[in-house]
């Protein structure tokens, strides 16, 4: 029989103000804690087979067991032996299984990660995405072992800056290859965000069993910072006599401790942790970043306000500004700051539109931005937004105008807008999500818009009443004799039969779908119960479109697939989002 210990947070905890909370002890308590090892915290997952049941019996059942949550699940494809799992989610939560990778080729799943990575997943393939590879599952048999297939795992959160899913892993998984790597991303996160101060203050978990050089010396500035002053100096000690401290931390400290009465003034970029100590540390810290200056630097430097804008001249230095902008480490509305502090004749300004060609970078897109700002005409201002785009899309900073440009095309009145521009400004308005889906709006003469799909949008749907709805409406279109079944129509049809909804004998001969294929490929996945893999599949299919804008045919299929694969839960979202008129 398989055991699942789960942590069961008390409501209190469950909202984690930092990461740091998560694994820091030493750095407010006089006696270090490992909360990992407390015995009513602890949540690692211990399984173990029964061999008398079968797969198709696989259940699981909760019970609540002091601030333990057991779930046991039976499975016969596990002999006897204990396995550690590690992930977030159940996987009766979204219809997955255990089992859902053991058949799968490592290098396939690999070869997979590596096309999704490429790949801007849009909100719902993303979500896919996310359910499937943290759910609690045995990992391949073949060609990819536990640490690398955790190791997938791991490097995608980072590369993501999943931020809330690495303090949820990190909260629910006590002891994994990699730990460090996630907790040392967090670390440099806050550090870089400029909250090192309130992450220490409230810091109350630090897990001394992390041997790690960063991590330590993280540590030691924490006890300083909290005026533990004493526990700091024993820590340090500590690490000097491994051997893991070096010259310019020992340095840094022993000034922090008051042991050194002068500061050595010296600035490393050897890591975000080292430049942190430098810009407390040193007298008067100025820093000029440049090209090479690592990321979390430059957004460190912004956060902190240690970045002066005033009276910039050096084009070098503004074009490294403008660098940094379109990477995201810098605030694009900075550098508009900076273009309005550039001074120009009255004659630039009257003749913009053709004095511009006589500069380079970003003088000509600093004139061009202050010309904006003097026009009042709404078809004038138009023609001098879409050449300052222009401007930004020839030396590659895009990025660093969309916004700016698409927030300019919102305030203008619509009814002002000239026609030859209406496609151009619509086109370059950047919309938001709607947070809220609009009421559905039934139709009784339209199958996929009828009351029959109340299956797929509510929570606990009356099967009984939506089949006495199905065989009214049913009739209803059948004495409609134009009536023209659409492919979302034997979408609904298709998924009704995989519930066991009987077919009136008027679609039963029907052959609605007869030109809607299936890849065969992944059909195969089904029968080879490579549920894991089908998922990663549908993900890359769906990509970076919304799942409301797929075609009617790419979608017959992935309803058609999770039909047969019982993976009830993401269907009914996906038919919740495609099927319905809403107002």
């Amino acid at each position: 029989m398989l055991l699942i210990k789960l942590l069961k947070l008390n409501s209190k905890n469950s909202l984690l103000f930092y990461l740091i909370f998560l694994f820091f002890s030493s750095a407010l308590s006089n006696e270090p804690v490992d909360i990992w090892k407390k015995k009513n915290n602890q949540t690692k997952q211990n399984v173990q087979s029964d061999t008398n049941n079968s797969e198709k019996n696989s259940s699981i059942n909760y019970q609540k067991k002091n601030n333990l949550e057991e779930i046991k699940i039976t499975d016969s494809n596990v002999e006897d032996e204990t396995v550690d799992l590690i992930g977030l989610y159940d996987p009766e939560e979204n219809d997955l299984k255990l089992t859902m990778w053991s058949n799968t080729d490592g290098i396939i799943i690999k070869n997979t990660f590596k096309r999704i990575e490429k790949i801007k997943l849009s909100n719902f393939s993303e979500k896919i995405f996310v359910d499937t590879i943290f759910t609690y599952s045995y990992d391949p048999k073949s060609n990819l072992s536990q640490e690398d297939f955790l190791k997938l795992k791991i490097n995608w959160l980072v590369k993501n800056n999943k931020i809330k899913l690495i303090e949820q892993f990190l909260n629910l998984n006590p002891e994994f290859s990699g730990k460090s790597k996630l907790i040392k991303y967090l670390v440099d996160h806050y550090i870089e965000s400029g909250n090192i101060s309130t992450s220490c203050e409230n810091s109350e978990h630090i897990n001394k069993d992390i041997k790690d050089n960063y991590l330590d010396k993280f540590r030691i500035y924490c006890l300083i910072l909290n005026k533990k002053k004493e526990q700091a100096q024993l820590n340090f000690d500590l690490l000097r006599e491994e051997g893991r401290s070096d010259k310019f931390f020992d340095g840094k400290i022993l000034f922090l401790l008051g042991i050194n009465e002068k500061p050595d003034n010296k600035i490393s970029e050897k890591n975000l942790l080292y430049f942190y100590l430098s810009s407390v540390t040193v007298e008067n810290f100025k820093y000029q970043p440049n090209q090479k200056t690592k990321k979390n630097i430059w957004k460190y430097l912004t956060a902190s306000n240690l970045i002066s804008i005033d009276k910039i001249e050096d084009p070098k230095i503004i074009n490294n500004y403008e660098i940094a902008a379109q990477n995201d480490t810098f605030e694009k509305n900075k550098i508009f700051e900076i273009y309005l502090s550039i001074p120009f004749s009255i004659s630039q300004l009257i003749n913009a539109e053709t004095a511009y060609m006589s500069l380079n970078g970003y003088e000509s897109r600093a004139l061009i931005y202050q010309k904006i700002l003097l026009s009042d005409n709404v078809e004038n201002k138009l023609e001098l937004l879409f050449l300052l785009q222009n401007l930004f899309n020839k030396d590659n900073l895009g990025n660093i105008y969309k916004d700016y440009l698409s927030n300019s095309l919102k305030e203008l009145n619509t009814n002002e807008i000239p026609d030859n521009f209406k496609k151009i400004v619509e086109k370059n308005i950047i919309l938001e999500k709607e947070k809220e889906l609009g009421k559905i709006k039934y139709d009784d003469k339209i199958l996929h818009r009828s009351k029959v799909i109340k299956l797929f949008t509510e929570e606990n749907p009356d099967t009984e009443k939506i089949k006495k709805d199905f065989k009214n409406i049913a009739k209803k279109i059948s004495r409609n004799k134009k009536y023209f079944f659409s492919i979302k129509d034997t979408i609904v049809l298709e998924t009704l039969r995989s519930e066991g909804f009987e077919m009136p004998k008027e679609f039963n001969n029907s052959s609605i779908a007869t030109n809607l294929t299936v890849p065969p490929n992944l059909n195969a996945l089904i029968e080879k119960n490579e549920i894991g893999m089908l998922m990663l599949k549908l993900t890359e299919i769906i990509g970076s479109d919304d799942i409301e804008s797929l075609d009617p045919e790419t979608l017959y299929f992935i309803v058609n697939l999770l039909n047969k694969a019982k993976i009830k839960k993401v269907r009914n979202k996906i038919l919740n989002l495609t099927l319905p008129l809403r107002v």
